[in-house]
């Protein structure tokens, strides 16, 4: 499994939640991770219950099987800074440089130059190793910017090819696009059994593919279970009152013939909705990815729900096979 996965999604289908879910389940058995934010939102960190994410990888987690969660909230103005005393050695001119609102400007004016940094931090950490050759994490999470600005997003070497032909930016944005386009990356994207959200998923995996990015998986979130077999769902469908009546009767029901319309207005609802998810779930198929789908929990995940997705990803067989990481 690749070792570097980009979770992206339209608004609202819970991505973060999707990528929080996926870091602990590519953390169990003894994995170690490293689950990426680069919105600036400290959505990670209240998933986990935590206080906000400060600028360094630091442990949230613990996985089933002992694996750990590390977590990271990248900031584009301390990355450009490590970059000025990477490349630069500015050091203490570099924090003058932000006293006097370069470094804001920088990564304002050139989204580009931002992208470079946000994502060449995180392929950092997907390149690193130990002082023994082993790399430091088995995977690296990130939670990505939603579906409509993921392709721009990590194609950043077109995105500052016209600010930089040569030189250190130049160089680093080739390097990050030798990870985003190796068999080390996948990017998924997050959608929900609606109209809207997988029409904007099936567009973003054609961006992708059209800029020759990695796609990995499609995961389905929130799928609401269906209470009703088929033959149920006929009946509602076709509205057979009477039927209902008579089979509300013979069990007991008092007042039945005031119970009926309500029911099969429910019920008909119901049948509806499952129609259109059906509808929804071929368009999926006709993207021949492997899809995952994850249950609708309660009214949000709170971090018991969040352990509970990991282990669904894990019986759906996310996160088993080989990688190469810690120890290998």
């Amino acid at each position: 499994m690749s070792r570097f996965q980009v979770v992206s999604g339209k608004g609202g289908t819970g991505k973060t939640t999707v990528a929080a879910a996926l870091a602990l389940a590519l953390a169990t058995e003894g994995k170690r991770t490293l689950l990426v934010e680069v919105e600036g939102r400290q959505g990670i960190a209240q998933l986990f219950e935590a206080e906000s994410l400060p600028y360094e990888e630091r442990k949230i987690a613990v996985a089933p099987g002992g694996g750990e969660v590390y977590a990271l909230a990248i900031d584009a103005e301390r990355a450009l800074l490590d970059y000025l005393q990477m490349f630069y050695k500015l050091g203490s001119a570099g924090r003058a440089l932000k006293k006097l609102g370069a470094i804001d400007f920088a990564t304002t004016i050139a989204p580009g130059v931002r992208d470079v940094l946000l994502t060449g931090k995180a392929c950092e950490a997907v390149r690193r190793k130990d002082k023994q050759g082993r790399y430091s994490y088995d995977y690296v999470i990130m939670d990505a910017p939603p579906t409509g600005r993921i392709t721009r997003f990590l194609n950043v070497n077109d995105e500052v090819a016209g600010l930089a032909r040569i030189g250190p930016i130049h160089n680093q944005a080739q390097a990050v696009m030798r990870v985003l386009k190796s068999p080390e990356t996948a990017v998924h994207l997050v959608t929900l059994l609606e109209e809207m959200p997988v029409q904007e998923t099936a567009d973003g995996i054609a961006e992708l593919r059209a800029a020759e990015l990695p796609v990995g998986r499609v995961i389905v979130n929130m799928v609401r279970p269906h209470l009703l077999d088929e033959d149920a769902l006929r009946t509602a469908s076709g509205g057979r009152r009477r039927e209902i009546a008579k089979t509300l009767t013979r069990a007991g029901v008092t007042g039945s013939a005031a119970l009926v319309r309500p029911l099969v207005e429910q019920a008909a609802e119901h049948a509806q909705r499952v129609e259109l998810e059906r509808e929804q779930r071929a368009v999926l198929a006709g993207l021949e990815l492997p899809t995952n789908e994850l249950p609708l929990i309660g009214e949000g995940v709170d971090l018991p729900g969040l352990y509970d997705l990991a282990v669904e990803l894990r019986k759906q067989g996310v996160g088993e096979g080989a990688g190469q990481g810690v120890g290998s």
